[in-house]
């Protein structure tokens, strides 16, 4: 079934193979991504793509400096013919969400987004909502422009189980997208799966076996982050090896296999612990970056 979905997307899609893989494992783990890129890598084609092959409701939020919770939690309104309060609900009701440029709003609205993210539920005027399953949400950063920014709480970078940060296009690939472009020759994507197929995969990941001894590696690999570094003030939450567990399995699952290898493990590493580390001020001083200390850690601790 991956196989057939991955095929479908690249009707329209070409490369972008990382976000891809991110966004599905995101769904068959219940997580949630973080996707750092320039602008005009395809970030919403890609999402909007992924829900038209598993026939999921799909809603795109632009995040702005004016930007309201109510714009993405919804709100009450008053029905003039009824006479009465009626719901009108947001845009976050759908079960894949790209919040676009997540960090050019203030907190009071990143934080409406945080409870549907935490609790699969949102609350307007006393009243709890239950939110569809699957539910996805896949929020952007733009790492070049930072005027008017506002950068996410740790507490709340700490919800996306997934940070990926997504490059240019191959000249080849760039090459295959101009083509396409410019003669609007994008294929028609086929929607091939249903929710059920979904949950189904869902439980098939949750399935996938992991010894002991590669537990206790994501442990110990979580707990290297937070011995004391010069480079670290504060390291990986106790959701980081959550988070590397999941993803390890996603990762087996989509390979084709019912178990998980060191190195399912280890290419997950730097998506899931890169937003979670707070560096210090002689990191950013000698210019070390999270994935630098992430690859010294994982070249130093073993697999037992």
């Amino acid at each position: 079934m991956i196989k057939s979905i991955k095929k479908e997307i690249k009707k329209v899609i070409v490369g972008q193979d990382k976000m891809i893989d991110a966004l599905l494992i995101g769904l068959l783990t219940n997580g949630h991504i973080l996707l750092e890129g320039v602008p005009g890598l395809a970030k919403t084609l890609t999402v909007n793509t992924l829900a038209k092959v598993l026939n999921l409701d799909f809603k795109r939020i632009q995040f702005t400096p004016d930007l309201l919770p109510t714009d993405i939690i919804g709100t009450e309104i008053y029905d003039i013919k009824s006479g009465e309060f009626r719901v009108k609900k947001g845009p976050i009701f759908a079960n894949l969400v790209l919040a676009d440029e997540i960090n050019r709003a203030p907190a009071k609205v990143q934080s409406a987004l945080l409870e549907a993210m935490a609790e699969k539920q949102i609350t307007i005027a006393d009243e709890n909502y239950k939110l569809d399953m699957p539910f996805l949400v896949m929020a952007t950063q733009n790492p070049v422009e930072q005027e008017g920014t506002y950068n996410l709480p740790e507490a709340q970078l700490d919800r996306f189980m997934l940070k990926v940060v997504i490059g240019y296009n191959t000249p080849e690939e760039e090459f295959e997208v101009i083509k396409r472009s410019a003669d609007e020759k994008f294929g028609k994507v086929e929607a091939i799966c249903k929710k059920d197929n979904i949950f189904n995969m869902q439980e098939q990941v949750k399935n996938v076996h992991i010894d002991d001894e590669l537990t206790k590696y994501i442990v110990d690999l979580v707990n290297a982050t937070r011995i004391k570094h010069k480079y670290i003030d504060f390291g990986a939450s106790p959701r980081s090896g959550i988070s590397l567990y999941k993803a390890s399995k996603a990762v087996a699952f989509m390979s084709g296999r019912d178990y998980v290898t060191p190195v399912d493990i280890a290419s997950m590493v730097k998506d899931v612990f890169r937003h979670r580390l707070v560096l210090s001020y002689e990191a950013e001083a000698d210019e070390i970056s999270a994935d630098n200390i992430i690859e010294q850690i994982v070249s130093t601790v073993p697999v037992k």
